[in-house]
């Protein structure tokens, strides 16, 4: 029996989504540039998405713009900022704990002349608002902070950040990575003084391969390309109109029955973590289990290797991860978990399960059942 607590790298599509992209591809799958009805169609398809995800967002829906994923709307929010207003300062401050499509994007502007700054986080990944507060400067052109971190589940308090920025600094642009916090919580950008924030499809049921960006009007944003001008010309080329739709009916299934999935998804991570605080020997959590996200669950198991029993468990088709899907193929430790201050045996034993609504209490007792089974055995050859 498969199960999969690996839900913070990808979801499985749900079936009202699959079947309403298959629709897109085999009936209306017209050029939404055409002129004919075909193309008038999947305009129309379009717009409903974008129209949908506008209202979950409360904004207005001429400020939502489709993208390729989460990884591409935080590069055109970075760089399309940098790009659109040099005159605005070369200071850019970002967490300490952002994604690596986050953090790649600013250390290549340091390359070209900007200032980078790191805003450090307290040992549960909290952004120290005091340490922000003294590092907004006059010149500092924008403020990138995640919503939820992708691997430990910490939650920013965003109203509280959005305000102290807009406080010290109205010019300062602030940005969101939202894309662990769509489909979880209910987001308002423009009450906590968002300027641009990035969701993606594939984290909520929907597919893979489409996102969105929310740039607030008047916001100054260049494209990252040119072409046709779609997307208002901030994204240019042929839109993954199945993509797009599937991105919408993920985003009214999630909001529709948000407060079912969430006490759901809060059950299971409950009982995991009674079942390893009382029958698992030597495990530890990071992150704040009681605050963080209720879908995310990083923890410490003591003598084993994150990468080892990550492999121990596949062959038992028990999925989890070491961390950001988008980085784990990368030898070096995690950014995250280093800002937390772990030591060097910390960061090499942690492992991330992230939870969702097809889960069940039954699929996490049967893994302590196989946990409790492998590890004296792992420990054992480790001694060796």
């Amino acid at each position: 029996m498969e199960i999969y607590f690996d839900n913070a790298a990808t979801t499985k599509v749900s079936e009202k989504v699959a079947q309403a992209m298959l629709h897109m591809l085999t009936h209306n799958y017209g050029n939404p540039s055409s002129l004919h009805q075909k193309g008038f169609e999947a305009e129309k398809a379009i717009e409903n998405s974008r129209q949908i995800i506008a209202q979950t967002l409360k904004v207005n829906k001429k400020e939502i713009y489709f993208t390729s994923g989460g990884t591409e709307a935080n590069n055109i929010a970075i760089t399309g900022v940098t790009t659109s207003n040099k005159r605005g300062g070369k200071h850019i401050l970002v967490s300490a704990i952002e994604h690596p499509s986050v953090k790649e994007t600013v250390r290549h502007l340091e390359t070209i002349g900007y200032e980078v700054e790191s805003i450090p986080t307290d040992g549960m990944g909290y952004i120290q608002i005091e340490a922000l507060e003294q590092l907004i400067r006059q010149d500092t052109l924008l403020v990138s902070i995640m919503y939820v971190n992708n691997e430990i589940g910490t939650i920013q308090d965003m109203a509280t950040i959005g305000k102290l920025i807009k406080t010290i600094n109205p010019k300062t642009l602030f940005h969101v990575d939202a894309i662990q916090a769509f489909g979880k919580y209910i987001l308002t950008p423009g009450k906590d003084q968002i300027d641009i924030m990035t969701i993606s499809g594939h984290k909520l049921h929907g597919p893979k391969g489409i996102g969105a960006i929310y740039i607030k009007d008047g916001t100054k944003v260049a494209p990252l390309f040119h072409g046709g001008r779609q997307e208002s010309g901030i994204r240019s080329g042929t839109e993954n109109v199945s993509g797009i739709i599937g991105f919408g009916m993920a985003t009214e299934e999630a909001y529709h029955q948000l407060q079912d999935h969430r006490t759901h998804i809060e059950g299971i991570k409950e009982h995991m973590i009674m079942r390893l605080t009382n029958d698992v020997p030597d495990i530890t959590f990071n992150g704040d289990i009681e605050k963080g996200a209720y879908h995310i669950l990083n923890m410490g198991v003591s003598g084993v290797k994150s990468e080892v029993l990550l492999h121990a468990l596949e062959e038992l088709e028990i999925y989890v991860s070491t961390g950001s899907a988008c980085s784990s193929k990368k030898k070096n430790h995690s950014i995250t978990l280093s800002a937390l201050n772990l030591t060097h045996d910390e960061k090499d034993n942690a492992i991330r399960m992230s939870f969702s609504k097809y889960n069940t209490l039954d699929e996490v007792d049967q893994f302590i059942e196989q946990l409790n089974k492998l590890l004296p055995i792992l420990r054992r050859f480790k001694r060796k």
